[in-house]
């Protein structure tokens, strides 16, 4: 039997049918893959683009 390349808890599927990380996902991979990923537990480190970076971290900041 195959393992799936993903636990249950890993991922949600959200109202637009996308698949989306969980931070204990995120967290378990152990590195900001420079995405954007809406739960980044690694303040967007990564992204590159300062302007989107910036945009990112607001976004998170006002959500919690």
């Amino acid at each position: 039997m195959k393992k799936p390349l993903f636990e249950d808890e890993e991922f949600y599927v959200n109202d637009s049918g996308l698949y989306v990380f969980t931070a204990e996902y995120l967290l378990k991979r152990g590195y900001c893959c420079g995405n954007g990923c809406l739960h980044c537990p690694f303040d967007y480190k990564n992204v590159v683009d300062e302007k989107k970076k910036k945009n990112l971290q607001e976004a998170k900041q006002t959500n919690h």
